[in-house]
């Protein structure tokens, strides 16, 4: 941390509450440990479709260790190993990057996985889908671009109501990043409009994401302030700064680290971080506040989901591990399985 910060800071911050859960979901966790993974077992560059996730201090470690980003497949040269974003990629992406690269890893959120797969049944059953979405995020894009023909992204209620009357049965599904806040008006307008709309029987939403936003209401009424971790192309971080606005917070900071604080913060305030942030800015940016009164953990449930590696990725660590113990003159017969569980991506990050 940088220490002129910390002599700038007027230490009036009396206490920091602090969400919990925050920072990593289960879905960021195996895509940072699968591309920390692919860095360690290809020579450089290893590239990277999109950001791996919408975090900017975690983008730049990547950079920093070869890891190249790009928005078009075809910018890999051929041969190179490729991973696919968290957010999910469209069917042609995925296709393109399996005929360009050497090695490929789909590091896809599984609960993206299950939207483009209602989708595709959807679609496939002459469904009209009803898609709840911003636009332009790379989530949306993916998710739409497995049946364009039959889906239809909206953002409001005015959107809803210039939708066409549909001839064909409709469907509402969305993207998982969402505020329930802002899915909840737009899904009630569209079950008004189509009154047979089809919607799964588990919502759409990351449990990650209601979970964080819960936890933010908890503490949200105590708050004199509101400090959000995350960069700004992160949708779940940018609902949280929102919903803490809109439960009265006076004061409400979307930062990327404790550099980019204002030095006046006083009484006490609230601190979480996006599902992209990792744990060690949320300790660097306590140690900024220094609260006189120290931390108050708020914790509203406990998180244990765990989403393994992409399977090829499991399989190509066990090849590595069995290469690396035969040529220290190891027996391999006994060898375990990778195991990843209780390995945590911010200290993967850390070590990088």
């Amino acid at each position: 941390m940088d220490e002129s910060a910390t002599v700038q800071q007027t230490h009036a911050v009396d206490r920091v509450l602090l969400c919990s859960p925050r920072g990593f979901c289960a879905g960021v966790e195996m895509a940072i440990k699968a591309l920390a993974w692919m860095v360690r077992a290809f020579e450089p560059p290893v590239y990277c479709y999109h950001e791996i996730v919408h975090n900017k201090l975690v983008v730049e470690r990547f950079s920093d260790r070869g890891v190249i980003f790009v928005d078009d497949i075809t910018e890999v040269p051929p041969g190179r190993p490729i991973m696919l974003s968290a957010h999910g990629s469209a069917p042609e992406v995925v296709a393109a990057a399996r005929d360009r690269g050497s090695y490929v890893v789909d590091a896809v959120c599984p609960l993206v996985t299950k939207v483009h797969h209602e989708v595709k049944v959807r679609a496939g059953k002459g469904y009209q889908i009803v898609y709840i979405g911003h636009e332009g995020h790379e989530e949306a894009v993916g998710t739409m671009a497995v049946a364009p023909e039959a889906i239809h992204r909206v953002e409001s209620v005015d959107d809803v109501a210039e939708l066409p009357d549909f001839d064909q049965p409709t469907a509402l599904l969305a993207q998982t990043t969402l505020s329930h806040r802002d899915w909840a008006d737009v899904a009630d307008a569209a079950k008004e409009r189509y009154p047979d709309l089809f919607t799964p029987a588990r919502s759409d939403l990351c449990f990650a994401t209601t979970n964080r936003q819960s936890a933010l209401m908890a503490v949200a009424e105590r708050c004199d302030a509101f400090v959000v971790i995350g960069s700004a192309n992160s949708s779940n971080t940018n609902a949280l700064a929102k919903l803490a606005t809109e439960a009265g917070c006076d004061r409400v900071f979307r930062v990327n680290g404790p550099d980019e604080l204002p030095t006046d913060l006083r009484g006490t305030v609230g601190l979480t971080a996006g599902a992209s942030a990792p744990e060690d800015v949320v300790q660097a940016v306590i140690d900024f506040l220094d609260p006189t009164d120290g931390v108050e953990e708020v914790r509203i449930t406990e998180e244990d989901e765990y989403f393994p590696p992409p399977r090829n990725l499991r399989e190509l660590l066990s090849v590595v591990d069995v290469v690396a113990t035969l040529a220290a003159g190891g027996p391999v017969g006994d060898n375990p399985r990778i195991q990843d569980r209780h390995v945590d991506a911010s200290d993967v990050l850390t070590a990088l």
